[in-house]
């Protein structure tokens, strides 16, 4: 079976900027008090290719969501995958100021990752800190 090429159209599409191990959090920091979203991702992965092909098939509903976008290639960089401990991709995790508020793993449409995205942004309080679990 022949490699599975990587369509990087969503990543300059949505902005998404890459990040590795060593660059993680600094990267995460760069969002500021914007809800940051991190698509963890894998060569070869068929489900993550599915992923980013229904994510441009709706860009405006994909903006919408008003998300800083990063993206990671956990098969590359994992040490990533271990500090998260993702037992699949695609998975991606929200951040707010460095904070880990949540996940979606998987893209089961844009329904049920807009309501991950309201669920982590709930997790967020009125101070701008995220509240205490």
């Amino acid at each position: 079976m022949g490699q599975i090429p990587v369509d990087s159209t969503a990543f300059s599409v949505f902005g998404m900027q890459e990040l590795d191990a060593a660059g993680f959090d600094a990267g995460l920091a760069s969002a500021g008090d914007e809800l940051a979203v991190v698509f963890f991702w894998g060569l070869d992965c068929f489900n993550c290719e599915i992923a980013k092909k229904a994510m441009l098939a709706q860009p405006d509903a994909i903006r919408a969501l008003g998300l800083k976008w990063f993206h990671s290639n956990v098969y590359e960089h994992r040490e990533l995958g271990r500090r998260f401990m993702l037992h699949g991709v695609p998975t991606w995790f929200f951040f707010h100021r460095g904070k880990r508020l949540g996940r979606a793993t998987g893209w089961h449409g844009i329904a049920q990752f807009e309501a991950a995205v309201k669920a982590a942004r709930e997790k967020i309080g009125e101070s701008g800190q995220p509240k205490k679990l």
